[in-house]
């Protein structure tokens, strides 16, 4: 346990790390952008969002995997964990050359189905570790793991802290930040996911992207429930 431990310390640290400059000017413009846009705006694009997650959530309700023993080593788990993501990330990465490929209509709609993909992949990774993703404290927390994957450097602190206080966050969160959570999503993936509008590069963008986002989810979760894993045996 105690190489996994040190890789933990690692990751968090280089995980925290200031992002490049290009992603903090990129996400200042964003802010300004979202500064403009009318409160009842943001408020429609939220709700059709947390519905999105929602329904998504509920959706993932089907997953047949078998929940792993609890007994089951922390190695043992992560194997799957991998083969699990490395079948969604295959899946994402056919899905986003195929709405790239589509042009404008069809990438606006790789928004939905990338997001369906990456919470049916949280959903398993639940269930790998033991938990179950009916309950609501869990699907709470892989909405924090998937920020903590897809959001701006400060947010990201904030995220780590709750996921590595989570017994103790669960109870001060009855409900998630529905506009954090669609508006750092969204800004991080904007300027990507605009590429593969792009007639003529779409697919090949499309294909890449999705295959790096599955990748850091992929990432970031392993490090999330191993986080709670080491939590649990102390």
């Amino acid at each position: 346990m105690n190489h996994e431990r040190e890789e933990l310390e690692q990751w968090k640290r280089r995980y925290t790390r200031k992002s490049s400059i290009f992603q903090r000017v990129s996400k200042q413009a964003q802010t300004k952008v979202n500064e403009w846009i009318p409160e009842k705006a943001h408020k429609v694009v939220t709700e059709s969002i947390k519905k999105m997650v929602e329904v998504t959530l509920k959706g993932s309700e089907w997953v047949s995997l078998q929940k792993i023993p609890r007994s089951s080593a922390l190695q043992e788990r992560e194997v799957v964990m991998k083969e699990r993501m490395e079948f969604y990330r295959k899946a994402a990465t056919i899905e986003g050359a195929g709405t790239g490929a589509g042009g404008v209509f069809l990438g606006l709609a790789d928004f939905p189905l990338l997001l369906s993909i990456k919470m049916k992949f949280l959903s398993e990774c639940s269930l790998i570790h033991g938990y179950d993703p009916k309950q609501y404290e869990e699907r709470l927390f892989l909405l924090y793991v998937f920020q903590l994957a897809f959001s701006s450097d400060t947010h990201k602190k904030k995220v780590l802290h709750i996921i590595e206080n989570w017994e103790d966050e669960k109870e001060k969160l009855k409900e998630l930040d529905w506009k954090t959570f669609q508006q750092e999503y969204r800004d991080y993936i904007d300027l990507v996911k605009m590429l593969q509008l792009i007639p003529g590069v779409g697919a090949v963008v499309g294909a890449y992207a999705n295959y790096q986002l599955l990748d850091q989810l992929g990432e970031v979760a392993k490090f999330a429930y191993r986080i709670r894993c080491f939590n649990a045996l102390e």
